[in-house]
């Protein structure tokens, strides 16, 4: 019996030049055929990256007033409260909150519930209304940076004026124009009901409550002597952002220790938990997005590796004819693939860096990446090759060397 011969091997250094002579013999092809890993992989690098910079500005990007807002108000017989009067707000809420850690402004705030109609000094001008129905309010003095008010023209009342019971008012800009009323150094006066009340300022916007910018708003000592209001409504406090539920708690606390179950409040849903959950869904969108390219990407390689096999048949069969075993062919392929993929997914990973950078630095953002995924990206990239080489791959390994030689030639 003679010799038994020798299984022929493939080293990997023989592998390794093969791939590459594989690679270069076409370089123009080897490129495009990257280029798809490299769009695939950058698109999912800068999609990923570029939603988590995103995510770090959507806590200052949310609604930041309903962010920073706490509004406490007198629960109603019926709601919980023990009694009705256990379910009252006092005047003084600045003494009571404005100390509070995270606390910037607060102010009380209540509505009268038949102030009469509101008119001012009758004069001879059918341009001007001289009689209408005005929402009234009695506020506080701290009521105007709580609601962040901004006066247009005069002032807001102070302490001043609340501890002499003056009978002043701060009408609404759009009440203002209704009675033609735009300056204030004659001291103009309106009547509500049978009492007046001499103007001292116009309020012109008012984002925590824009009704106040359709009303009157009086002192709430004035309120209380002329207007029957007792007690205030609600009561309103702006919070450094962040900081609105830690006062949430405290606030019935401070407000009325004896009965804070019978206070009501209403309080921002906590911003961290809002940015993450509207992260998640942008993450998982860019995500779908950044995979879809990467599909795509496969695609292109496999398209093309499947070509270059059909085109190679000559060189397959003499390979398999001097003895190169099935599974060398398919490593060959695979190895091709892979190393395409590899490169593509380096150069992805450095252009989706590159994106992430510019588009963060245009909106004056800061960028945020995951470390993991510029170190991951090689790797997807290499998979994706590998896959995408699969079948082109199993299917030059199944040549036949007589057939592929015939094909060849």
């Amino acid at each position: 019996m003679g010799a038994a011969r020798p299984r022929p091997r493939l080293r990997f250094a023989d592998l390794l030049d093969e791939t590459l002579a594989g690679v270069f013999a076409r370089p123009a092809r080897a490129a495009l055929t990257t280029l798809g890993t490299v769009l695939g992989i950058a698109s999912l690098v800068a999609t990923l990256g570029i939603s988590r910079t995103a995510g770090g500005q959507i806590v200052g990007r949310f609604d930041e007033l309903a962010a920073t807002q706490v509004t406490v108000s007198a629960r109603t017989a019926g709601s919980g409260s023990s009694s009705r009067a256990a379910a009252t707000l006092p005047w003084d809420v600045e003494l009571r909150l404005d100390r509070l850690n995270g606390v910037v402004a607060s102010g009380a705030v209540a509505e009268a519930s038949n102030p009469g109609s509101l008119r001012t000094v009758p004069l001879i001008d059918p341009q001007n209304v001289t009689e209408r129905l005005v929402p009234v309010f009695a506020g506080s003095v701290g009521l105007l940076d709580a609601v962040r008010g901004r006066i247009a023209t005069g002032r807001w009342f102070d302490a001043g004026h609340v501890e002499r019971r003056d009978r002043v008012a701060v009408i609404g800009a759009d009440v203002a124009d209704q009675f033609g009323i735009d300056r204030l150094d004659r001291q103009p006066g309106v009547f509500i009901g049978d009492e007046i009340f001499t103007v001292i300022g116009i309020l012109d916007a008012a984002p925590r409550d824009t009704g106040l910018v359709q009303s009157v708003i009086v002192p709430f000592t004035a309120g209380q002597d002329r207007l029957g209001i007792t007690r205030p409504d609600r009561v309103v406090v702006e919070t450094v952002i962040g900081a609105a539920r830690l006062v949430a708690e405290q606030a019935p606390v401070a407000l009325n220790p004896n009965a804070a179950e019978g206070l009501k409040v209403t309080a921002p849903r906590d911003p961290a938990r809002t940015k993450d959950a509207v992260q998640d869904d942008v993450n998982q969108l860019f995500l779908l997005l950044g995979l879809i390219s990467l599909v795509v990407g496969a695609i292109g390689i496999a398209n093309v590796t499947l070509v270059t096999v059909m085109e190679r048949t000559g060189e397959i069969g003499l390979r398999r004819a001097l003895g190169a075993s099935r599974r060398h062919i398919a490593l060959q392929f695979l190895a091709e693939s892979t190393a395409m993929g590899l490169v593509g997914g380096i150069i992805g990973a450095t252009v989706g860096i590159i994106t992430i950078v510019g588009v963060a630095g245009s909106r004056e953002w800061t960028p945020v990446l995951d470390l993991w995924l510029p170190l991951a990206a090689p790797f997807a990239g290499a998979v994706v090759g590998l896959v995408a080489g699969l079948y082109p791959s199993v299917r030059a390994a199944r040549m036949e060397p007589v057939d592929a030689l015939r094909a060849g030639t």
